[in-house]
């Protein structure tokens, strides 16, 4: 083995090199909106790749139609209309699947989300969580600072009958439901910790990390 070969290996042994961080695939999903099942079948086909952190959020707009969406929250609204600029739109559509923040696509095409994630490639920050603590390594300092987010998903099928609306007499399963989002602070180049709570019982933690306003994400982890 070569001088180059021998320091790589030392590195891969002793876990100092960066494991790759998952692609975001995020799904901006309705229980009262007729085209979004295909898009939840979507996300839930990537969900289980070791490569892709799959997230389902429930918006509120399309309540009105005569069912209330049982998983939407406001902040997962706004979560979307924040990307819509930067994306080129002029508001909020379902399904829609986002990548990393920085591109889009109708999530019932499933050829498009494939193309989307094989062109997603996050290298910012490390992040580690273990003992109740999250990790932001230090890394080389951000123009501007950037948000870090808690997110708790569910990992499990969810069947859920709805009783009205576009929708009404069909029980729509979904996977990785969004439950919880919250805001750690921010991270500017050097290595941060945040203390958080133990996940409630059955959900998962994810953690990004992320331009403000609906910018890109440049980190991301998963458990």
């Amino acid at each position: 083995m070569n001088k180059a070969g021998l320091i790589l290996a030392v590195l891969l042994t002793s876990g100092s090199a960066q494991a790759a961080q998952p692609v975001v695939v995020e799904l901006f999903t309705s229980q009262g909106c007729s085209s979004c099942p295909p898009a939840n079948a979507n996300l839930a086909a990537v969900s289980d790749r070791p490569d892709v952190l799959a997230l389902s959020f429930g918006v509120t707009y399309w309540d009105y139609l005569g069912w209330k969406d049982t998983f939407a929250q406001p902040q997962f609204t706004q979560r979307q209309i924040a990307y819509e600029r930067g994306l080129g739109h002029s508001g909020p559509f379902t399904p829609q699947i986002v990548v990393n923040g920085r591109a889009d696509t109708v999530g019932n095409v499933r050829g498009e989300v494939e193309r989307l994630i094989a062109g997603g490639r996050l290298d910012g920050p490390a992040i580690s969580l273990a003992g109740g603590t999250v990790r932001v390594a230090s890394s080389a300092a951000p123009l501007e600072p950037l948000d870090v987010w808690l997110v708790r998903y569910d990992p499990r099928v969810i069947q859920v009958p709805v009783a009205r609306g576009e929708n009404g007499g069909a029980t729509l399963p979904h996977k990785n439901v969004v439950r919880e989002l919250t805001r750690l602070g921010v991270w500017r180049g050097n290595e941060i910790q945040f203390a958080v709570a133990p996940a409630p019982a059955g959900l998962l933690t994810a953690v990004l990390v992320q331009k403000p306003d609906g910018g890109p994400i440049v980190a991301a982890f998963k458990p």
